[in-house]
């Protein structure tokens, strides 16, 4: 296995450059022109066959090895969030209202590391990489609209195993954390309707109060998933926004309720549905109102590949140390898209640590933060693992 570390350093300014400039110009959705295009001029030159998504502004290059060998697919995601940037950086956002918060700059200039990379390899590389710059992973589906644009038939053979890497702000730069089995919850997005009969704040005896019956449905759902979902198979409903009234002496007529259900386990899933439809429509009744559940499904489980997940386990610690890979103790109940990938290609996402050295991990603003700062020397080990994981399926043969 060549140095694949030094490699990476090598890149090292160019990749500090490119992250830069994807900083300077976030794009939120499955629609991002200008990351397409920085992404593809970044690209330029590489032995690639690049196909552009119609869908969605998604790119996969291809590098077919001169050997044979089994197809690898590495993904990045490219879309940013509707934050306002208080970061402070030489760098920052230019467009208002919109900031790469989550470290997708830094996953497509590390993907692009790779790209680099393996393509200086291509007459030793066996098999063929996909390089998959997603869009839209921030709520918009972007990885299940390249999947249903044929992303996986986009070589004459599927891939047989997938990779990404997800920076955090919480662990010291360089290091790989990651689990077997569920690594990120589904989430699904539920709205409680309550309708009820408004009137005179004074005279609540004469109208159907929709507010007490809200009120009552929040915390009767958090009781009945201590009473009913398994503490070791964990789930959240949480109610994010109550929107109910106008004034303070009118009784309005509808009460809602926004909020997100998650769990690790896609029977827990199911659990948490049948809950909240069950107790919502009994606390109604028993207050003589109506209340309607909409449940619209989101990202599934990401569900780590556990002989994959070893396998780059033992990869990552090859290439970057074994004081540099942890396991994780439990699942992490943020969402990710690439679950969508998971259900198709045996595969892993690992988190790596990009905490500045000059804050304490896990008291550096964390990811969607306004001031989330990331430390861009992650992006030498995340280029190198990139580069390891496709090299070392290609060696193996596997």
């Amino acid at each position: 296995m060549p140095d694949l570390r030094a490699a990476a350093q090598h890149l090292y300014p160019d990749l500090v450059d490119l992250r830069r400039l994807l900083h300077r110009f976030p794009e939120r959705g499955n629609h991002l022109p200008e990351t397409r295009r920085i992404v593809l001029e970044a690209l330029e030159g590489l032995p690639l066959d690049i196909v552009l998504h119609e869908t969605t502004s998604g790119i996969v290059a291809v590098l077919e090895g001169d050997q044979p060998g089994p197809v690898t697919l590495l993904r990045a995601d490219m879309d940013a969030l509707p934050v306002t940037e208080e970061t402070g950086l030489e760098f920052a956002s230019l467009h208002d209202g919109f900031m790469h918060a989550c470290g997708h700059d830094l996953h497509t200039a590390m993907l692009v590391g790779a790209a680099r990379v393996l393509s200086s390899m291509k007459s030793d590389l066996g098999g063929t990489v996909l390089f998959m710059f997603q869009p839209g992973e921030e709520g918009f589906a972007g990885a299940r609209f390249m999947l249903e644009e044929g992303l996986l038939e986009t070589t004459e053979d599927r891939p047989s195993g997938a990779f990404a890497i997800h920076v955090n702000t919480w662990t010291r730069t360089g290091m790989v954390l990651h689990r077997k089995g569920p690594q990120l919850a589904s989430d699904d997005e539920v709205r409680v309707t309550v309708r009820g009969k408004g009137g005179h704040a004074s005279a609540p005896h004469l109208s159907y109060d929709p507010i007490p019956v809200a009120a009552e449905i929040v915390l009767a759902t958090q009781t009945a998933i201590t009473r009913r979902i398994n503490v070791f198979d964990p789930g959240v409903i949480t109610f994010a926004t109550v929107d109910a009234g106008t004034t303070h002496n009118v009784i309005p007529e509808t009460a809602l309720l926004v909020g997100t259900i998650r769990a690790v386990s896609d029977s827990t899933r199911r659990q948490l549905h049948e809950l909240i439809n069950r107790v919502v429509p009994g606390i109604a009744a028993a207050h003589g109102v109506e209340a309607e559940v909409e449940i619209d499904l989101g990202y599934p489980v990401t569900v780590n590949d556990p002989d994959h997940t070893a396998w780059v386990d033992a990869v990552a610690r090859n290439t970057l140390g074994d004081d540099h890979v942890v396991w994780m103790d439990s699942p992490f109940m943020g969402a990710e898209d690439w679950g969508f990938v998971l259900q198709e290609v045996p595969g892993t996402m690992s988190f790596l640590g990009a905490c500045p050295p000059e804050l304490e991990p896990g008291r550096a603003a964390g990811l969607h933060s306004n001031r989330a700062v990331f430390d861009e020397e992650a992006m030498i080990s995340g280029t190198a693992l990139h580069a390891a994981v496709a090299l070392s399926r290609a060696m193996s043969g596997e």
